[in-house]
């Protein structure tokens, strides 16, 4: 039995998703984010680092979301989800893995850091934005008109990136990326991440804005 240690709000919502569309059967250890949104104390049980999530699968823990991911399609995929590897689409693929919390997540968490020190944060906004813009504006290009970001199926790309993707959309928007915008409702009407969402609770990432 996989064991997801699950924050609310967090990375690991990603990783119900992926067991939904897997099949998978897991159990789910829940915990709460605390009164300054951090991470309750008791997930360092579970790992030194107390980050969400935490995966357990017989004698692997793995505490990485990107790991994760890689680790559930290569022994619960049954070779769905992820290009065959030597090809040039595996390499795509792979890039795209690691761009997303490598690249594409760095500014949009320096906005959210920076949001705490009100006006001292202010002089850095600026270069923080053109970042978001530049990664946002890559994504935006490198999906063009298709419908997922490698191939023409689900794959492990679209797990790590729909976070990406929602984490802006909470923070700035996504009125100029329209082709995103659309493909983050794609990736939400799908049914596991529908029952994803249901055995996760609240995930405040895809509220609809108003603005």
């Amino acid at each position: 039995m996989i064991i997801i240690h699950h924050l609310n709000n967090s990375r690991s919502q990603r990783i119900l998703w992926l067991l939904e569309e897997l099949g998978a059967d897991y159990e789910i250890k829940f915990y709460q984010r605390n009164e300054i949104n951090r991470a309750p104390p008791e997930l360092k049980q579970a790992h030194p680092l107390g980050k969400s999530p935490i995966i357990e699968d017989g004698n692997f823990k793995i505490a990485e979301s990107g790991a994760a991911v890689d680790y559930l399609i290569r022994t619960y995929g049954g070779g769905k989800f992820m290009p065959a590897m030597g090809t040039d689409s595996y390499e795509r693929y792979n890039e795209w893995m690691h761009y997303a919390e490598g690249s594409a997540m760095v500014p949009l968490l320096m906005k959210l850091f920076t949001s705490l020190l009100g006006e001292g944060g202010e002089p850095i906004q600026p270069i923080i934005d053109a970042e978001i813009d530049l990664h946002l504006g890559y994504m935006e290009s490198q999906l063009g008109d298709n419908l997922f970001f490698v191939g023409d199926d689900l794959t492990g790309a679209d797990i790590m990136l729909t976070f990406i993707v929602e984490a802006a959309e909470s923070r700035i928007g996504l009125k100029n990326y329209p082709k995103l915008e659309a493909y983050a409702a794609r990736m939400h009407d799908r049914p596991a991440y529908q029952r994803g969402l249901e055995k996760g609770g609240p995930y405040e990432l895809i509220r609809t804005r108003k603005d």
